[in-house]
This record gives structure tokens, sequence and C-alpha cells, in this order.
């Protein structure tokens, strides 16, 4: 490769290693400066910056024990709750043998707290009468419908059937209590206990989550527990074609399989509203689609008026919302930072500490080459820091103190890499090439090293990562992002760099200070038939031991000649 060629190489990457950074910067900027939640300042996890405290008490009927498997499942989900909504570090634990203690880092919105919130069982029962949810006599609202993913299923609503506010007509099955409380019902005025248990076996008169629409629900018929999987995406065509409409996909287990195809093929028969079945949460409907066909295989669909957010929202919901018992908000109230900015600044210094003392061993080892070592570090540190931020508006990322002890390890890793790679390019040197040959061979041979050990690292990251749960997934997110910064770290800057400061006089001509001092290092130069030139300046022992290593390189027609040399030489004295 020629020497213009080898610049240009090296200053692309570098051209690169710029856009990415500047890339970053107008990113955040940009995000910041339309009011969209960025900032260059990253999220702190609930350590180090304090958050919203929650306590769940279970609400069960009376004489009724929460096990510990309830609670445990119940932790579980609420955990996959607050991770699908984007919130990171935070805490779900128990309290007692009852309780469960939900701290999240910072003010979550509005969403991620109903979402906790909203903790009763998720329940599908069928759709027994409904009405406008005030006191005016109105006409139903809903635009939901449920089918098959079939090509033939309708995205459009079916009209529901008028029914009065004021008087209802008798309805078969639901009591007299029930149908008086649906017909005084006023949906715009809080009518449910916090907490209140509802008998699966009996019916309901509830409203829905908007308080648009009442209904009069009949006995649970599939249980939030029979969803095996529940996903947003668009609607396609007989043909594959994907739409613009949004749905929401649901995926029974087989039990439930059994149960839903048992429920829609009794309901869709019947005429509007009976064809319907609603699901509640907490005891609210928070969806009541009309069914387009009997559903057997699993698998439905559910259409209507969403757009992305509206459907995904409502997919977490159906996916998270199952809980094995349900829940009461006994308190919600701000907490302050556990550990506190002393326990940040002292994370901080020992990373200083350690930074300080990674680029004195680097200028006392390799001299001029420290300004490598140095330069990667920094750059390093501003790609991490602006991933951090970046990661903190986009994926709600908070920064614990545990992923501060990530960002600290990230500092022997990206420190092990240029050590690799700088002693591979000696090793070349004490072999008798100049320092550009030396540069090039050295990094095919540094990057295998440095491959493998970033791949140690990144692996034991994402082992961490799946197999823990709160303050240790932290630190496997730092040390696996941080691995990944390093080797674009490694590739983009330290490399080219080292390519055009061995085009330099004064790294070139291995001045004492530049760190490749081919005296210090104990080179020699292959001189042909056997023969090296070792520095005079080296020491007798160093001297002896690059020969040896040298001898290494010879070919085996050069060894015997060199032999034949030795011995006739020797010969020569005996006589």
């Amino acid at each position: 490769m020629s020497e213009s060629a080898v610049t240009k190489g090296a200053r692309k990457r570098l051209t690169w290693l710029g856009v990415l950074i500047v890339a970053l910067v107008a990113i955040i900027g940009l995000g910041a400066a339309t009011n969209s939640g960025a900032s260059f300042a990253p999220k702190l996890a609930l350590d180090l910056q304090g958050g919203t405290q929650i306590i769940l008490a279970p609400a069960v009927q009376a004489g009724t024990k929460v096990t510990e498997e309830q609670l445990s499942q119940a932790v579980a989900i609420i955990r996959q709750r607050v991770d699908a909504s984007g919130v990171s570090e935070a805490q779900i634990n128990t309290q007692g043998n009852n309780n469960i203690v939900v701290s999240i880092p910072g003010a979550p919105d509005e969403n991620t707290l109903k979402l906790i919130r909203s903790s009763a069982k998720l329940e599908f029962r069928p759709v027994l009468a409904t009405s406008q949810g005030t006191s005016a006599s109105a006409s139903t609202a809903g635009t939901d419908s449920a089918s098959t993913a079939s090509p033939s299923a309708s995205s459009k609503a079916t009209p529901k059937a008028s029914a009065s506010a004021s008087a209802t007509p008798a309805i078969p099955g639901v009591d007299a209590a029930t149908q008086k409380f649906y017909d005084e019902l006023d949906c715009s005025k809080p009518f449910r206990s916090a907490g209140q248990v509802d008998d699966p076996k009996l019916p309901i008169a509830t409203c829905d989550t908007t308080g648009f629409s009442k209904f009069i629900l009949g006995p649970v018929e599939v249980e939030g527990t029979d969803i095996a999987d529940a996903n947003a995406g668009t609607v396609t065509t007989s043909t594959g074609a994907s739409t613009n409409t949004w749905a929401v996909n649901l995926k029974f287990t087989a039990a439930g399989s059994d149960k839903f195809a048992a429920t829609t093929g009794r309901l869709f028969p019947l005429t509007a509203p009976q064809n319907q079945f609603a699901i509640t949460l907490d005891g609210y409907v928070i969806t009541a689609p009309t069914l387009q066909a009997v559903i057997t295989g699993g698998s439905a669909q559910i259409t209507g008026n969403f757009d992305k957010l509206s459907s995904k929202s409502l997919a977490d919901q159906l996916k998270y919302g199952s809980l094995p018992i349900a829940f009461e908000v006994q308190s919600q109230e701000n907490i302050s930072a556990t550990l506190g900015s002393e326990q940040l600044t002292s994370g901080l210094l020992a990373g200083a500490i350690g930074l300080l003392l990674v680029i004195i061993y680097s200028f006392i080892q390799y001299r001029g080459l420290a300004i490598v070592t140095v330069g990667s570090l920094v750059v390093a540190a501003i790609i991490t820091y602006l991933m951090i931020a970046l990661l903190s508006w986009r994926q709600g990322y908070h920064l614990s103190l545990s992923g501060v002890a990530g960002l600290i390890v990230a500092i022997g890793i990206t420190a092990d890499s240029f050590i690799v790679y700088f002693e591979r390019v000696r090793d070349e040197l004490r072999d008798g090439r100049p320092l550009g040959a030396a540069v090039e061979t050295g990094w095919k041979r540094a990057i295998r090293t440095i491959l493998v050990s970033d791949g140690v690292s990144l692996l034991a990251a994402v082992v961490l990562y799946a197999l823990t749960v709160g303050n240790v997934r932290g630190f496997a997110y730092t040390l696996g992002l941080t691995t990944l910064i390093d080797l674009a770290v490694v590739m983009l800057f330290t490399h080219p760099m080292l390519e055009l400061l061995a085009k330099t006089s004064f790294f070139s001509s291995g001045h004492p200070w530049s760190g490749f001092d081919s005296k210090a290092l104990g080179a020699t130069s292959y001189v042909g038939r056997g023969a090296f030139r070792v520095s005079a300046a080296v020491p007798t022992v160093k001297a002896a031991k690059s020969s040896k290593e040298a001898n290494t390189r010879q070919t085996l027609a050069e060894r015997k000649a060199a032999e034949n040399i030795a011995a006739a030489s020797k010969s020569e004295k005996s006589n």
C-alpha cells in the first residue's frame, strides 16, 4: 500500500469519526431545540436523583391470603410493564408478605403511572348492554372490532344498538340491582371504590376508561392469563401488502384458544351489542370490539381508530395487564436520592484517579505515543457521554452508580486496546521493520487480539444484562455500550492516528521520546546471508536476546549457511 493510500485511508476514517460525533451532537441539539425532551445532561437513576415511590397493597376478599407465588408473579409482571414503558433503573420489590413497592427515577409520565396503578386482573366479559356514559339518552359509540387475521377481516366499526341511559329493557341473566345501578350510572362521576374486586362469576355494570360509554357485562369467560402475547402492527392485505391501518394482534395460550373459540362461537351470531366482548382492566373497559368472525385459531386482531401510539398502548396493557391478584394504590410519594451527590462525586473521583494513572503510565512507557492514548480516551469519553444522553432521551435510560462503575471499567478496556496495539508495533520494530510497515503489520496482529478481548467483555455484559435485574443491569448496560465504543475508537481513531504519526519525522526517525526508539527497543536489522546488525547502543545481554529473536526469522537455507560458516570459522581457529 502506497504512502498516499495509507494517508488517505487514515484521514477518511478520522473524517467518519468526526461525522459520527457531529451527528450525535446535532440530533440531541435538535431534540432540545424542539422541546422533544432531549438534553445534553443524562438522566440520573433513583440512587442519584430520587423519584416516585408507589406502594401497592393486594385487594382480596375477606379471608383470602396472598401466596408467595402470586406476589412473585405480580412483581415480574409489573417489572415488565415498567420496562415496556421505556423506564430503566426502576426498582420493584416486595414489602413484607403482601405489598409491592415500585420506585421509579425522576418524574415518570402519567402513562407510566397509569400502567402501574392499573393493577387489577385483565378479564374478557361478554357485553350484555351498552349506552352513553352520561345520564342523557344517546346511542352507543364504539370503533373497535375483533377478527381473525384472515384477508376478509373487516377493520371498520360495526354499528351498535341504541340504548336509553334512563331505562333499559330487562336483560336476561342480570339481577335487578345490577340493572338499577346501570340505569343510574353516570360515568362522569366516581362509581368504583379503590381496589374494588369484582366477582368473576357475576355480571357487572361499569364504564370505559374515557367515560364515554357504560356497559353491563356478563361473567368472565377468558382470563388475562390466557393471553400468550400481544403486539401492535399494521393490517396486511390478502396479497401480503402492509396498509396504514394500525391494529393490535393477540395470541392466546392453548387453553385460552379453546375458551376464546367457545366465546366467539356463541357471541358471533347475536345482534349488537351482544356480539361484542369487553376487555376490562381494573374494572374499567379498555376496549369492546365487535366480532367479525368465529375465532378458532388462537390468534385475533383488534382493529379500529388506532394510530401507532394508541395501538402500542393497548397492546402493552393486554400483554402486561394480567396480574394474579388485584392491587390498590396504598400510597404514592416523591422520594429523595438514596445515595446522592456525595456518592456520585466519589465515583467520578475514582474514575478520574484511574484515568490519571493510565495517562501517567502511558507517558512513562510510551512517551510521545501518550498523545494517542490521551486522544483515544478523550474521544471514547465524548462518544460515551453523547450516547448516554441520546439513550436517556430516546430509550428512557437513567445513569446509576452501578452504571458509573461500568464507565470506569471502560477506561481499562480502552487502555488494554492501545497497549496491545503499541506492543505489536514495537515487536515489528524489534524485527527490523521500518515504522510505517510496523504500524500496518502490527495492526493486523493486534486487531485479532482486540476483537477477542472485547468480544469476551461484550459477552459478559450480555449475559449479565439477560440474567439479572435492577442495578446489575445498569452496570452490564454501560459495560456493553463502552465495549462497542472501544472498538469504534480503536478503528476510527487510534489506528489512523498512528498511521499519520508514523509519517512525521519525529516518530519515523525513532526519536528517543517518540516511543519508537530502535536503540531502546533493541531493534535488529537483517542484512542477508544469515547476518543481523544489532544496535551498538544496546547492552550486550539485550543485544544477544534480540539477535536470538531475530534468528528465528531466518529461512532454512540461511540457517544452514550460517551453521557452515560458523563451523568453518571454528575449524580454522583450531588449526
